[in-house]
């Protein structure tokens, strides 16, 4: 089974050679599904909106798991923002805001992270924590994953602000119900680390930018592509399981995304590590 994550396409700022690049690229992967962690929208205008609708009907017939972002809560219209703000967001992306996809291997469980009273910042309120945790323990033997738009997890300390509040009562509840991977964004940098807050360690994946030009740093705009390995028959959550993740940059010299870094994980009795992380060569 393969996943796509995406995130912040801002659509609005979007780099119209990159979004045609990047739905060439999903589209030649064929993933079974693609999952846009938030900030969809730059400024969640029904014209932002409709043209990220586009996009995703673009990429038929691959199923789309979407979340929203804090930028796709209005900030402007402050009457529908305090009293309607997901009103668009429902209208042209996904009715629901905590979506679920399940395969036959792999369950992804979307948490909404965005509060209308907490802007840019993300929450995870104790009564939200639970409800995921119960989903979680709910779905047996697959693969765990989880996504959401605000980072579990950070790696630069300027960014510390920008992790979602609760994060480690959620790590820690999520983990402890059998969570394998946690998928985000916001922050337009991409990374994946090792997490646990107790006796078993889980993965967070972070995306950067998919098509915006609002990059981060000078940063090429990328996604990833992560291959989950089949379980195999009669195996339990304690044998050996394994993730195989692609970081994929636009290079902007051949106008497509090509593969900068390989990373694999396995999953044992104490939880998922990180068995390496490598660059790959660019092309030419």
């Amino acid at each position: 089974m393969r996943l796509a994550h995406i995130s912040d396409p801002h659509f609005g700022t979007e780099d119209a050679p990159v979004r045609d690049a990047l739905r060439a690229d999903l589209l030649r992967e064929a993933p079974d599904l693609v999952v846009l962690t938030g900030d969809i929208t730059q400024r969640a205008r029904q014209a932002q909106f409709r043209a990220a609708r586009a996009f995703l009907d673009s990429l038929a017939p691959l199923p789309v798991l979407a979340l929203p972002g804090n930028h796709d809560l209005p900030l402007f219209d402050l009457v529908t923002r305090f009293t309607e703000p997901y009103r668009y967001y429902r209208r042209h992306i996904c009715t629901s805001l905590s979506p679920l996809w399940r395969g036959r291997r792999v369950a992804v469980v979307g948490v909404n992270s965005t509060r209308m009273l907490r802007h840019k910042h993300g929450e995870l309120p104790a009564p939200l924590v639970e409800q995921v945790a119960r989903q979680l323990a709910a779905l047996g033997e697959a693969f765990k994953v989880v996504a959401l738009h605000h980072p579990l997890e950070i790696i630069e300390p300027s960014d510390r602000r920008n992790r979602v509040r609760g994060a480690d009562a959620a790590l820690a509840a999520w983990i402890a119900a059998g969570a394998d991977l946690f998928l985000g964004g916001h922050i337009h940098l991409p990374y994946c680390v090792a997490t646990g807050k107790g006796p078993r360690e889980a993965l967070v994946l972070q995306a950067g930018t998919s098509m915006s030009t609002r990059r981060r740093n000078g940063r090429p705009n990328s996604y990833n592509l992560v291959r989950f390995a089949p379980i195999e028959p009669g195996a339990s959550r304690t044998g050996v399981r394994r993730i195989e993740i692609e970081e994929r940059d636009h290079d902007a010299r051949i106008g497509r995304f090509t593969i900068v870094m390989r990373r694999e994980a396995v999953c044992t009795g104490s939880g998922w590590s990180l068995l390496s992380q490598g660059a790959v060569p660019l092309p030419g």
